[in-house]
């Protein structure tokens, strides 16, 4: 983590516990969040509108990936277990282990740019070399996950990477839906991408030291990417849910400007 930032014992003063708690509205919210993007997606596939399928997908992902986020610090509002499945429900929707992803970035808060953070690997390289680096991001992810985690998360790797099997043989040989194929082929290409959308973009240019990552104050900005980009919060306060990052945003503003609005989108 960045010394200078955590331990900025301003801190100290901002209320966020009571950010953490999720009314019921706001949990079946957040569950059905990627839905309507999906649901977009497959209807104009099927109507072979590929063009704007594309965007729609994008924000599917987008949403996937503000659910599994939240997941990944069990801060959906849902029991332990809930969030468990939820990630292995998206490990098949989106492809790939969220488990595997969920213990590289746990590992990332806590070893935030240092030699030990895999998933910050792309950060401190130049834009195109993060895009290029992309398809070799999520393997580095899964082998890591492998290699380090514990049984738990073994397990959960494995049954996750054994239903990506099946769902992608049943959608190839199986179903004969080019919507599906159209869909899988996606989420491919977007989880090759991760390493820059979800990676470069938050931490490029900071540093150990001092800047974390980025934050955004721009709300248009905010509204269109889902609160995603509020990344100095997230690291400050981890379990506090994305979509109370904007008040906590606030709150940070008054207390520690500095720290907040040095690097923003």
């Amino acid at each position: 983590m960045a010394i200078e930032v955590m331990h900025d014992p301003r801190l100290k003063s901002v209320e966020w516990r009571d950010l953490c708690t999720l009314t019921r509205a706001d949990v079946v919210g957040e569950l059905l969040i990627s839905t309507p993007w999906l649901v977009l997606s497959f209807g104009l596939a099927y109507y072979e509108q590929y063009f704007f399928a594309l965007g729609a997908s994008f924000m599917f992902f987008l949403c996937g990936l503000r659910q599994v986020h939240n997941a990944y610090h069990y801060a959906i509002g849902l029991s332990r277990a809930g969030h468990e499945w939820l990630m292995f429900i998206l490990s098949i929707v989106m492809l790939g282990s969220m488990h595997a992803v969920q213990f590289n970035h746990l590992r990332h808060h806590r070893h935030c740019l240092e030699e030990e953070d895999v998933e910050a690997a792309s950060a401190k390289m130049p834009w195109w070399k993060a895009l290029l680096f992309g398809p070799i991001f999520p393997v580095l992810l899964h082998k890591t996950a492998l290699t380090k985690g514990s049984k738990r998360i073994k397990r959960w790797v494995y049954a996750e990477l054994l239903a990506n099997v099946i769902w992608i043989g049943l959608v190839m040989f199986v179903f004969n839906s080019e919507v599906l194929v159209y869909h899988v082929i996606v989420m491919f290409i977007a989880q090759c991408l991760t390493a820059f959308f979800a990676v470069w973009t938050v931490h490029h240019d900071c540093d150990f030291e001092q800047e974390i990552g980025r934050t955004i104050r721009n709300k248009f900005k905010s509204i269109i990417s889902y609160n995603m980009f509020f990344h100095v919060e997230h690291h400050l306060f981890p379990t506090v849910p994305t979509r109370k990052l904007h008040i906590l945003a606030l709150r940070l503003d008054k207390v520690t400007p500095d720290l907040t609005r040095r690097m923003v989108f």
